[in-house]
């Protein structure tokens, strides 16, 4: 295939100072859930993303100095010489397929934690740090430390500088940067040089910004992150405002302006919430006040909108961290002219959840992803079988799908036998409530797929039983029939029916069936992901009242991983949907819901409805497993019909089960290990 001729202008190559980069694609910097002491997995990562056609890739978040104390989430840091190493390793890798390596050096300032490293959070002033949650407080730094800390970006830009790299980084953004926080009338109360004014408040950003320029020299060239908005927070920095002032003030010192908006939860707007391209309204100013090149985000996975970022003169460059995690080799694509294979980041933010608990990258789309180094894995080529083998595949969900792919690029002749009439799923029950259309995403490049390899065969509204998957003979055979969802009000707080709700209450899985509903409705949630809130607001929007009931303190309580939580309840409200935390649910009584007070055990008023809907856990149904073990036909049990989980666990456990039957996985599970060198 050859490339669309549109899209030429998408390789172009962008003059950045004294470096250039071979085109206008950008993987951001952003957290991997590898760590300083995981470097072969997060080389790997990267590594793989220039092989996937990205012209600049991007080192995470790189602490300057012990004072910046992010311990117990996994970033990189960049203190001493000692650290240069692996940098070098990281850049040599990334050279090696002709794209640029750059490195965002950060100082955390109030977002620091002050705890492993022994030294207290430092910022403007005296605040607390800014996990609301946590005991801590700031100090406020004199004038010695803030010459230390000049210094330290000094050191640090000269070691990235030894490391390699082509541009390194000035960060200001995301409330996650002491030059941010200095910035901020919020956090700065400063009376001397440093604050007060909005000159005063800019000086240690400018300073910072032209001391690493004179670091950086002839070799490297400099970029400044900045959130030019800030969407939500104590006092805002808003683009018609502070935001635009500091643009206008700096605008030719860096030789790069990254751009986007703040807080993380906003910059990382999920796909319910936010469309393609949705930074443009807040960004699109910066090309009006600076010569020098712009690079911006959106969750950009569409050339065509890509193009349309450079042609209306809103970014120079497309950056992109969620898709280039869905989708490693997204330009590479492009360019091959085989826009039909990307596969786009469904906006979900399971990624985003990965990081803030502290693990290693996960992706609902890529099974791929932190697995490149560990396991072997790459997110475009599967070994070759030793010999042709047959695989069925019992249902067509986002682990069967995934299975038949990987078992078919290795060569096996691949059959699907899918119960209902369209394949799919789960993901294409769900794609149809309000809000969640992206995550049809997952069975959409998957069947794009498997429908043009001649080596597949899918069969629609073909429920096989134990006999004919018997007779059919496969060498392999999978099952990944799902796990539906449970409707007797045992959940994640309570393992036991709830007395009223067996026959009565519907689950989700009948509500997406089509079953009608009498309002008002009462959903008890006791799943504490997505699903009840999105059919509550799904309901609502249809006309329906809705109250939804938790036991938790929150709505959605796993959606604070995801940064959705606030939007969710949001949503929930402006809806007219009656919310109703820390409440358990007692029994159904035809009329409503009798409730108490989770903390305290106290009853409460019943919530009067017609209709109950039972978002608790899911139960997979082993019936057609045990039919075949009688039969003696050895099978596998994969995704939710093993263990019922999110999407991503489905998707996942399809690609781990496919490689374990072409031979590639450790018998014993033990994949390779980064370990700690003893020092004696």
């Amino acid at each position: 295939m050859s490339r669309d001729p549109r899209y030429d202008v998408l390789f172009e190559p962008v003059k950045i100072g004294p470096v250039t980069a071979p085109n206008r694609f950008v993987s951001m910097p952003h957290a991997i859930g590898f760590s300083y002491l995981m470097p072969n997995g997060a080389i790997g990562i990267r590594e793989t993303r220039a092989e996937g056609g990205w012209g600049i890739v991007a080192m995470q978040l790189s602490e300057i100095d012990p004072t910046s104390d992010l311990s117990g989430l996994p970033y990189e840091r960049l203190w001493d010489d000692e650290d240069v190493k692996a940098h070098a390793r990281s850049v040599a890798r990334i050279h090696a397929h002709g794209a640029l390596a750059s490195i965002e050096l950060a100082h955390t300032g109030i977002r620091s934690r002050g705890i492993s490293n022994g030294y207290p959070a430092m910022g403007p002033s005296v605040v607390p740090t800014l996990k609301a949650e946590a005991p801590f407080m700031a100090r406020a730094m004199d004038k010695a430390d803030i010459r230390t800390l000049r210094e330290n970006y000094r050191a640090a830009t000269r070691r990235a500088r030894q490391a390699g790299y082509d541009i390194v980084y000035v960060y200001a953004s995301h409330d996650a940067s002491v030059l941010w926080h200095f910035l901020s009338p919020a956090y700065n109360r400063r009376t001397d040089e440093y604050g007060g004014s909005f000159d005063n408040r800019l000086r240690l950003f400018r300073e910072v910004l032209e001391e690493t320029k004179e670091e950086a020299g002839n070799d490297m060239a400099v970029a400044v992150r900045f959130a030019v908005h800030e969407v939500s927070g104590p006092k805002r920095i808003l683009n018609t405002g502070e935001g635009r002032a500091v643009v206008e003030a700096l605008a030719e010192l860096p030789d790069l302006w990254d751009v986007n908006i703040s807080g993380w939860s906003r910059d990382s707007g999920t796909s319910r919430y936010d469309p393609e391209g949705f930074q443009e309204e807040f960004t699109s100013f910066v090309k009006q006040v600076t010569g020098k090149p712009v690079l911006g985000v959106g969750r950009f996975t569409s050339p065509d909108a890509m193009v349309g970022q450079i042609r209306r003169g809103v970014l120079d460059l497309i950056g992109g961290a969620r898709p280039s995690i869905a989708d490693p080799f997204l330009p590479a694509k492009i360019r091959e002219g085989r826009i039909e294979d990307i596969r786009e980041c469904i906006g979900c933010n399971f990624c985003v959840s990965a990081e803030t608990i502290g693990v290693e990258l996960r992706c609902t789309q890529n099974p791929t992803i932190s697995e490149e180094w560990r396991r072997g894995w790459h997110p475009e080529r599967v070994p070759k079988a030793p010999r042709a083998e047959t695989a069925l595949i019992i249902g067509s969900g986002p682990a069967g799908l995934e299975a038949a792919l990987v078992l078919a690029r290795a060569g096996h002749a691949v059959t699907v036998a899918e119960r209902r009439e369209e394949f799919g799923g789960r993901v294409a029950r769900e794609a149809r409530i309000k809000g969640l259309a992206a995550w049809g995403r997952v069975r959409d490049y998957r069947l794009y797929q498997l429908r043009q390899m001649p080596n597949v065969e899918l069969y629609a509204d073909s429920d096989l039983d134990a006999d004919a998957i018997a007779e059919f003979g496969a060498d392999h055979i999978l099952l990944a029939t799902g796990a539906p969802w449970r409707g007797d009000g045992a959940g994640r707080t309570r393992l036991d029916a709830i007395p009223g709700f067996v026959g009565v209450a519907l689950s989700p899985d009948d509500v997406m069936d089509g079953a009608p509903l009498e309002g008002p409705i009462v959903i008890y949630d006791d799943d504490h992901y997505y699903m009840a809130n999105a059919l509550a607001a799904d309901l609502a929007a249809k006309g329906h009242a809705v109250s939804i009931v938790t036991p938790l303190p929150s709505l959605g309580a796993w959606m604070s991983q995801t940064l959705e939580q606030p939007r969710m309840l949001g949503q929930l409200k402006s809806a007219g949907v009656e919310m109703h935390p820390n409440t358990t649910a007692i029994a159904w009584k035809g009329e409503g819901l009798s409730v108490f007070r989770s903390d305290t055990g106290d009853e409460l008023p019943m919530i009067d409805g017609r209709s109950l809907i039972s978002v608790t856990t899911r139960l997979p149904d082993p019936t057609l497993s045990q039919a075949l073990s009688e039969r003696g036909v050895a099978h596998r049990v994969i995704g939710d019909a093993d263990c019922p989980g999110v999407i991503q666990a489905a998707v996942y456990s399809g690609h781990r089960h496919a490689r374990e039957i072409l031979g590639t996985e450790p018998a014993d599970r033990v994949f390779r290990r980064e370990r700690p060198m003893l020092f004696l």
